[in-house]
């Protein structure tokens, strides 16, 4: 009795079904349909080019092993390919070609040309701008060098530049960079892309917002093209996607990205992606896409610390020519503590309203301008609530700190106590100095510019003023 061709391959598809997992059968096996076998050429039929390449890239020795098993040790494999027409009253038009487990079989004939049918459609391009290269979508001002390192975004940043050296070799693949709006997530995505091509300039790079990749997925279905939007992104070495949380309201999206994200993956290729929250956390995306998505590193990028708001200025001011005083520096990075984004935004209204008004940038304008970011305080801070703070971090008695005793600690703990409370409250020195054992206005000046002098020279004493600063200013919200 002859075996007829859906015979065989349904026998084919038994022994695959329990060598591959569930979801990948139902994904890349399913949908073939067997259409010819003659003299032990056993022809199946694929929906799209796309689909053909996936095959002969991941799983052409399973198949080759499995057809010979069924039809013996001279048996081959074809395909027949669906091809996209561009009218839907036709049959589709297909195109059959060999596969790459074919004995005899000429090398020229391995290779599934882009151009067998229409050359694959670029969906970055403008019509009527032609365009050779992909265009990596990249902002050159997004580099390392522009990027300031400090505790928090040093795993993220470390493992970005690792990454760049050797893209798709590192166990972190995909990187995803996950933080709250502002804090460099873009930039430093961005950087990894620049660096990879500075340093292997024919390697294919490209940034695509989430959003981005839903209305290219949309106009593409309306057009009846998916194979050709797929076809183009699983052409690219490093695919970076910013704010992928965007995916949860696209769940066909999801199913493109998914076989996209699996090609580039499988073929050794990187992918960076960006999200406002861990993997873990995101809602609205399936599972098989989260489960990759922690398949390489999660890094977290953090509200900068005062010294890193520092470095951002300063490096700012550099790159832009300016000079400001140090003290209207300190006071923007120590008032600006939200992100990035808003940091440098109130440094350009600082320069623009000391241009416009023609006034030399000082500590009061500097004051003037930032009401604006600032948030104003809805509960009144009290000497009271800073001494018992004070104490609370120092762990020093309340009692102590209103004695006159020359104990270091305790002075120490004093002056930052005086310090805090004028820059806090509106009281005035003499007011302050009374709440300290009554104390003299002199004594309250006297503290609060040694603070200041051990600030400027003493490294933990500054962060721990600093640290008391920033739980003075939580406790006024």
């Amino acid at each position: 009795m002859n075996k007829t061709c859906e015979q065989v391959w349904e026998k084919c598809l038994n022994i695959i079904r329990d060598i591959v997992e569930w979801q990948p059968f139902k994904t890349w096996f399913e949908p073939i349909k067997a259409v010819q076998l003659e003299n032990n050429v056993l022809t199946i039929q694929v929906p799209s080019q796309f689909f053909y390449e996936y095959l002969e890239e991941h799983y052409v020795g399973l198949l080759g092993k499995t057809i010979k098993r069924e039809l013996g040790k001279e048996a081959r494999l074809e395909y027949r390919i669906v091809v996209e027409n561009g009218t839907p009253h036709q049959h589709p038009k297909t195109v059959n070609m060999p596969t790459q487990f074919t004995k005899h079989q000429k090398d020229s004939e391995v290779d599934f040309p882009l151009t067998i049918q229409n050359p694959v459609k670029n969906p970055f391009v403008i019509p009527g701008i032609k365009r050779v290269q992909i265009d990596s979508q990249l902002n050159h001002n997004y580099t390392f060098e522009s990027f300031i390192e400090g505790d928090c975004n040093r795993v993220a940043r470390r493992a970005g530049k690792t990454v760049s050296d050797k893209p798709g070799g590192t166990s972190f693949n995909p990187l995803v960079i996950y933080g709250g709006v502002g804090l460099g997530k873009t930039h430093l995505a961005q950087a990894i892309g620049n660096e990879v091509k500075r340093q292997s300039p024919n390697k294919a790079v490209l940034y695509v917002s989430a959003e981005k990749f839903i209305n290219q997925f949309i106009d593409h279905s309306k057009n009846n093209i998916i194979n050709d939007f797929i076809h183009f992104y699983q052409l690219i070495d490093v695919l970076i996607v910013d704010d992928i949380q965007f995916f949860a309201r696209a769940e066909k999206s999801q199913d493109a990205f998914f076989a996209i994200f699996n090609h580039i993956h499988q073929s050794g290729k990187q992918l960076i992606l960006t999200s406002d929250k861990p993997p873990k956390d995101l809602d609205g995306l399936q599972e098989r896409l989260l489960s990759r998505f922690r398949w390489g590193l999660s890094a977290d990028m953090q509200i900068p610390d005062f010294e890193t708001r520092m470095e951002i200025l300063e490096m700012k001011m550099r790159n832009d020519g300016l000079e400001m005083p140090k003290e209207v520096v300190k006071y923007v990075a120590y008032n600006i503590q939200s992100n990035v984004r808003e940091l440098e935004g109130a440094l350009i209204s600082l320069l623009a309203q000391s241009s416009l008004n023609r006034k030399d940038i000082d500590l009061e304008l500097a004051k003037r301008v930032l009401k604006s970011f600032v948030k104003t305080s809805s509960k009144e801070i009290t000497i009271e609530s800073i001494q018992k703070m004070v104490c609370e971090y120092f762990d020093v008695p309340y009692d102590k700190l209103l004695q006159k005793t020359r104990k270091r600690e305790i002075v120490q703990a004093r002056q930052i106590t005086m310090y805090l409370a004028k820059s806090f409250t509106k009281n005035s020195l003499k007011t302050i100095g009374e709440h300290f054992g009554g104390r003299d206005h002199t004594t309250v000046i006297h503290s609060c510019q040694t603070v200041k002098d051990l600030m400027d020279t003493d490294n933990s004493f500054r962060d721990s003023v600093i640290e008391l600063q920033q739980k003075v200013q939580l406790a006024a919200m």
